[in-house]
């Protein structure tokens, strides 16, 4: 069965991989696309530092990007972080061009130029701001962005500004544009997946399910912690923008405490540490020093199993054989 995200974006089930950051690498892509997903490359896939040199990160994400193409010839995306100050951007815009991506998924700002050269070249836009509001599906629309991807609170990491469920914001902006609305946050199984299509959506972007898998490079203390654990294990704290949230360890209870004493969200930011402790406790298995970023779908995750019988269980209505 297809709908207009699995046409759009040339894939057999509309499961979008979540980018999740350095929790990404060409074996972990290459077998969600296998799955019959979209594999998505992460901003810091591959690489245990982060460099301040746009042509150095652009030729990482070239080494990725190449070692994907040699483990599967299925589609798969590359994130665009989009800020204030476009210097990488550029680079690796041309870079994604250069290498023929299918799709890109773009983080953050509506910017016009960017838009029109993705496609002017072919290019499929997934557009997934931080947070969703009606005001930037309206203008992800008119730019000219393929999929729209709604965020809802239940996500895990950084989460959205404002304090709107997944099952009330997909509905939402559904409502608003005529373009496909994917559901991201909280779904972690095949109700999940059915109770977002009820809703309207038309695909749905996996995070925290898919870290549990055989194939991601998260360290296997970590899968087995989010094997065990249950939503209402998790820890909220305030951050840069909004909130954030992380499975209990040292550093988050340090968080939540700093955050419950007053602590200004810049202060939680610089001692969050951001990217660097998010790999060492997800992908180092730190989970004291570090953090571990997942959503409230976990109490869902049972065991831990091969990307393909994740994607084969949540997408049941899409498999070929039904």
């Amino acid at each position: 069965m297809q709908n207009r995200v699995t046409s759009i974006l040339n894939i057999e089930k509309p499961l979008l991989q979540g980018a999740m950051n350095s929790l990404t690498n060409p074996e972990f892509i290459s077998a969600v696309s296998e799955a019959g997903g979209l594999g998505i490359l992460g901003p810091n896939s591959g690489e245990a530092r982060n460099t301040q040199s746009a042509i150095e990160t652009t030729e990482r994400i070239r080494k990725e990007i190449k070692k994907i193409k040699a483990l599967t010839d299925k589609p798969f995306a590359s994130t665009i972080m989009v800020n204030e100050n476009l210097t990488f951007t550029d680079y690796i815009i041309d870079m994604l061009i250069e290498e023929q991506i299918h799709a890109v998924l773009i983080n953050g700002l509506l910017d016009e130029n960017i838009f029109n050269k993705l496609i002017a070249n072919d290019i499929k836009i997934i557009f997934r701001p931080n947070t969703p509001t009606t005001e930037n599906a309206i203008a992800a629309e008119k730019l000219g962005a393929d999929v729209f991807v709604a965020t809802g609170f239940d996500e895990g990491g950084s989460v959205p500004e404002n304090i709107i469920g997944t099952f009330s914001i997909v509905p939402m902006i559904v409502d608003v544009i005529n373009i496909p609305v994917i559901a991201a946050g909280g779904v972690s199984d095949v109700r999940g997946v059915r109770a977002a299509f009820s809703l309207g959506a038309e695909g749905v972007y996996v995070g925290s399910a898919l870290i549990p898998t055989v194939e991601n490079p998260a360290a296997e203390n970590v899968k087995q912690y989010i094997v065990d654990s249950e939503a209402e294990d998790l820890i909220l704290f305030r951050n840069l923008p909004a909130y954030y949230r992380s499975l209990p360890g040292k550093l988050a209870r340090e968080l939540k405490e700093m955050d419950e004493n007053g602590a200004t969200n810049e202060a939680l930011a610089k001692h969050m540490g951001a990217g660097k402790n998010m790999r060492l406790g997800m992908v180092e298995g730190d989970t004291e020093n570090g953090y571990v970023s997942v959503g409230t779908g976990i109490s869902s995750i049972k065991s831990i199993r091969s990307v393909k019988e994740v994607i084969d269980d949540m997408m049941q209505d899409f498999n070929s054989n039904t």
